[in-house]
């Protein structure tokens, strides 16, 4: 025995030396598809590998234990013992082949099968010898567990699909450890002719294949009782192909652009993941055409995305490729709340304090409400509650535009203006450009008392926080949007609507104790969308979105059993312009009475004597005769009158 050792150890180096020089290639199996896994692991969404092969990384680990007491009794039933090649199975194998002068067993085993579809040859004597050479190969380099894994991640399923994992996605929608004893046959049978056996193409050859499995090779297989095997037999094939997992596809491919493996966690949420693409889905059917819509909701507490739909992936002529969520848009009054928070903070305001809702110039800017009317005096509260435009600019006024811009930026949303502009009042009103992203960053920072922490789409540490606002003035400001949903829904939401000029963008931001949601309709491209405001257009979305979320009333923030008297009283006939007491000069032309409420057709009257006017319009052209004063008076359908005493000088 001496006498061989050293040509043993020669011949075991001259292996060595060879193993490393030619090693097996792992091309095939490392050229995977990715997958998208919610915050529980399980899978959002799959990316195909290159070339459109659905093929997941899979191991022993990803199926259930009958499907390897299936696979390795009716493949190779000495697969645990053998070195990667089995001497009898070859033999039987070669002397079958002569006496009948073809092939009846290949005498594969399971390595040389995982050696075969790494490196897919034509089926030769020669490719049977570089078989064997890699089977041992592999053994010498990877446990039996690993090698089952070469195996469960390449053996072909039939079309474009590869391995267990996308197997049983395809043929029946679920992941793989859930699979049963019939569908784990069926998937280990598909592999030995899997065109011929497509479930889709030819469900009878595949049930017959997947029951002769059941019945003759692997009979005996421990994992299967009898009664697994009764049932089975009589179990359905699948008729079509289930479509690959694809929730959240915008983020699909975020992830896979900026990171690598087969695998790559996320924060969002799978159920509400799925609920928030219904709600979409649903209100898209409802959108003229080209338009689209953004939806986030995020963990406040946690500072983690839990939901993110981009946009109508895949829908012609709705932009479905870009990422909306990113899309950069004027909020229009969405930022009011992070406005009136820092005029809390500054001391400029309290929510009791009293402010005018009339007419004013800002220099050349004279901004007006969104209904064309004024309020007269409310509360910095009401004002806000109700988005009403000039007290907003008169508040950043005092505060100044670049504190307000700065603490956007600083909360994580970099106001951007047109090339050279300054930071200026229209800031009050969205007169700069954010993303559905930073403006849940920003309601998040509202809720959270004032600290700003980046929203995270992947697990993982947060950053430091940033002190934004005072918590109280965040507090306050919170507490003021708590409010019913004019249409119902779930209560103690905080929540403030936005329309941009022309209706280019609708928007709805909530928040409760834990979640903040928000909503983005409009055209990708920017063009108008007649009619779309945030009320109207985006409020209705986000209740629908609250109320597929656990209630979590924020402690503090007490619901209101009501909405104030004030939505009541906009709704009264109002002489919006002039207000009583104005003071008009001579000379500047025509003046245009302006009234708000009460039912058309209006009739305005200076001093007694109507004024023409078109019915459907609420104002009308007046010229003063002279100086002097005038009784302004507006008239509705329904015999309500609003008056105003006024003077021209």
């Amino acid at each position: 025995m001496r006498r061989w050792l050293p040509a043993l150890a020669l011949l075991a180096g001259a292996g060595w030396v060879l193993d490393r020089a030619f090693p097996p290639d792992l091309s095939r199996l490392q050229a995977v598809g990715q997958e998208v896994l919610a915050r529980d692991g399980r899978t959002l969404a799959t990316l195909p590998a290159p070339g459109g092969v659905w093929r997941l990384a899979t191991t022993t680990a990803d199926v259930p234990p009958h499907l390897i007491d299936l696979l390795v009794t009716a493949e190779d039933r000495r697969f645990r013992w053998h070195p990667g090649v089995d001497p009898l199975a070859l033999g039987r194998a070669a002397l079958q082949w002569a006496l009948a002068g073809r092939v009846l067993s290949g005498g594969s085993t399971l390595t040389m099968q995982a050696a075969r579809l790494l490196e897919p040859r034509p089926r030769t004597i020669r490719s049977k010898a570089i078989e064997v050479l890699r089977a041992l190969q592999l053994e010498a380099r990877y446990s039996k567990d690993e090698i089952l894994g070469l195996w469960l991640t390449l053996a072909p399923m039939g079309g474009n699909i590869e391995g267990v994992r996308a197997g049983s996605l395809a043929w029946f929608g679920r992941p793989s450890l859930r699979l049963d004893p019939a569908e784990a046959a069926l998937l280990v049978a598909i592999p030995r002719r899997p065109e011929a056996l497509r479930p889709d193409r030819h469900p009878w050859r595949a049930r017959l294949a997947r029951n002769a499995l059941l019945t003759a090779r692997a009979a005996g297989a421990p994992g299967i009782t009898p009664a697994d095997t009764d049932y089975a037999l009589t179990a359905p094939v699948p008729a079509a192909r289930q479509p690959m997992p694809r929730l959240a596809p915008h983020l699909a491919r975020e992830l896979a652009r900026h990171a690598s493996g087969p695998r790559l966690p996320s924060t969002l949420d799978l159920a509400l993941q799925r609920a928030v693409e219904e709600v979409a889905a649903t209100a898209l059917a409802g959108l003229p055409e080209r338009a689209s819509l953004a939806i986030l909701v995020a963990d406040h507490q946690a500072h983690e995305i839990r939901a993110l739909h981009g946009g109508a992936f895949g829908a012609e002529g709705r932009a479905g490729a870009l990422d909306l969520t990113r899309a950069i848009r004027s909020p229009g009054s969405a930022l009011k709340p992070m406005l009136y928070a820092l005029a809390f903070e500054a001391g400029i305001a309290a929510p009791d304090t009293l402010l005018a809702d009339l007419p004013r110039r800002f220099g050349s800017y004279a901004p007006e409400n969104f209904d064309g009317g004024f309020a007269g005096r409310v509360t910095v509260a009401d004002a806000l509650r109700h988005s009403l435009n000039l007290p907003a600019v008169a508040l950043l006024a005092e505060l100044g535009p670049l504190r307000f811009a700065s603490a956007l930026k600083a909360g994580g949303a970099l106001p951007r203006l047109p090339a050279g502009a300054d930071p200026s009042l229209p800031l009050a009103l969205g007169g700069l450009g954010v993303t559905l992203r930073e403006m849940a960053g920003l309601y998040a920072m509202l809720g959270g008392g004032g600290q700003a922490v980046p929203l995270r789409l992947q697990p993982g540490r947060d950053p430091a926080p940033r002190r934004v606002l005072d918590p109280r003035a965040a507090g306050l400001a919170a507490a003021i949007l708590v409010n019913p949903f004019p249409g119902g829904g779930p209560q103690g939401i905080a929540w403030k609507t936005g329309t941009s000029w022309g209706g280019r963008d609708a928007w709805a931001m909530g928040l409760d104790a834990r979640h903040v949601a928000g909503i983005w309709v409009g055209r990708p491209d920017g063009t108008p969308l007649p009619g779309a405001t945030g009320a109207r257009t985006a409020l209705p979305l986000l209740a629908r979105v609250f109320e597929r979320l656990p209630p979590n009333p924020r402690p503090g923030l007490p619901v209101r059993a009501a909405a104030p008297p004030m939505a009541e009283a906009l709704d009264r006939l109002r002489l919006s312009f002039p207000p009583p007491g104005a003071v008009l000069e001579e000379g500047e032309g025509h003046v245009t009475l302006r009234a708000s409420g009460g039912r058309r057709p209006l009739t305005f009257l200076v001093d007694g004597r109507p004024l023409p006017a078109e019915p459907a319009k609420r104002e009308a052209a007046w010229v003063p005769t002279g100086p002097g004063f005038y009784r302004v008076t507006v008239l509705d359908a329904a015999g309500a009158a609003a008056r105003a005493e006024v003077r021209v000088r």
